[in-house]
């Protein structure tokens, strides 16, 4: 199997080349291609013919595609159904905000989190997404759509920290200024919470944005919504949120899909019991509608009034805009129409 250039970081694609026999700054010049799109070895036209042919015999580049593109005429907002070369999807979805565009990617081809609220898992896991496909997913929508990405958010479909050093590496490349250049603070990561993971991740010096997958404010019922809970209490996986706080210094988001089920003032008086000494954020989510769930989202005044007790008892909380309704754009939702 090829190579897949959009793999290496540009320290590695720059050993790579000297290993053989090129120049160090042919490196660079392939890592700066990748990153303003290059679909094959042919478009990197400072490369010669020969350079380029050589490379062809060992590795390639190339760009996931589009197979289904749709745009909401109520936003603006766009979702992606894309194919990769193994002939899988995944789908990644185009926010506009007034600071720019974000894109929210997937990390993994389906989901083995089991999460009972969620269209990604319903099919189960099929495999991780290399570094290449995570990155691809940005600049074939920069290239599609004619932007230039600001924000990214890792809360498509998968966990992304049971895919972790493929997203760890993932990360260090959209990172770095001669490519994407996205800075740390514009990129979120969410995670339904593997304890062990967040404390590894903690230590990569690596500062973006965590958002945890909380969605009960007790074991009993986080247990019933998700089966990571299972594995990890909840004061285990929050000791966990508060070491990363710690050494990165970025407060973390408390991610609630609000719904009949985990929406009422009790459990809005729990949350804030288990919230309130702690510097963070709660993002409140009415829960999204899948035709294979049971959950009902609580209306919009219980929604204000959950939000409201939050914010008067000392945890800040807002709820969560929702963007393209119209065209499937919850996770999960337009790829499980296509398998």
């Amino acid at each position: 199997m090829a190579l897949n250039l959009g793999d290496l970081t540009l320290e590695e694609l720059t050993s790579y080349m000297k290993s053989m026999g090129e120049g160090a700054f042919r490196g660079k010049q392939i890592f700066e291609w990748i990153s303003r799109g290059a679909e094959s070895l042919d478009d990197c036209t400072n490369l010669s013919k020969a350079l380029r042919e050589k490379l062809g015999q060992s590795a390639e580049i190339c760009l996931p595609t589009v197979r289904r593109k749709l745009v909401s005429r109520i936003d603006g907002t766009v979702k992606y159904l894309f194919g990769l070369s193994d002939g899988n999807a995944i789908e990644t979805v185009v926010m506009s905000y007034h600071h720019g565009y974000s894109v929210c990617i997937s990390s993994q081809v389906g989901c083995r989190m089991g999460c009972t609220f969620c269209a990604s898992t319903l099919g189960g896991l099929v495999r991780g997404l290399a570094p290449n496909e995570m990155t691809g997913q940005i600049i074939a929508v920069q290239k599609d759509l004619g932007i230039r990405i600001s924000n990214i958010v890792i809360m498509g479909i998968g966990e992304p920290f049971d895919n972790y050093d493929n997203v760890v590496k993932f990360l260090k490349i959209v990172n770095d200024p001669a490519g994407l250049g996205i800075g740390w603070r514009h990129i979120t990561l969410s995670t339904c919470g593997l304890a062990d993971k967040i404390c590894r991740f903690s230590g990569e010096g690596i500062p973006i944005n965590l958002a945890l997958s909380l969605h009960a404010p007790d074991d009993s019922l986080r247990r019933e919504m998700m089966p990571v809970a299972k594995a990890y209490t909840i004061a285990e996986t929050l000791a966990a949120c508060d070491e990363y706080f710690e050494k990165t210094g970025r407060r973390v988001t408390f991610e609630y899909a609000l719904s009949e089920k985990n929406g009422n003032p009790a459990q809005a008086a729990a949350l804030v019991r288990l919230l309130r000494d702690r510097n963070c954020h709660v993002n409140l989510i009415p829960v999204n509608p899948v035709r294979e769930r049971d959950y009902v989202r609580t209306g919009k005044e219980s929604v204000a009034a959950f939000a409201e007790y939050l914010n008067k008892n000392g945890v800040n909380a807002t709820v969560r805009r929702e963007l393209g309704g119209d065209i499937s754009a919850s996770c999960g939702q337009l790829r499980n129409g296509e398998i």
